[in-house]
């Protein structure tokens, strides 16, 4: 399951996180960080995703 969730964090950022910890402040800082520049969401998420 892990594998899918990497796959949608390098698709699509929030979505990756979203599945790993919900509606957080991980997944806010997420779409932050995705709006801002999307390699810093891709890095973000896959470290969320690592983490838990």
């Amino acid at each position: 399951m892990d594998i899918i969730k990497i796959i949608f964090a390098i698709i699509l950022p929030p979505l990756g996180v979203f599945l790993e910890v919900g509606l957080t402040g991980a997944f806010w800082l997420n779409i932050l960080l995705t709006i801002l520049g999307f390699i810093p969401g891709i890095i973000h998420a896959i470290w969320v995703i690592s983490k838990h």
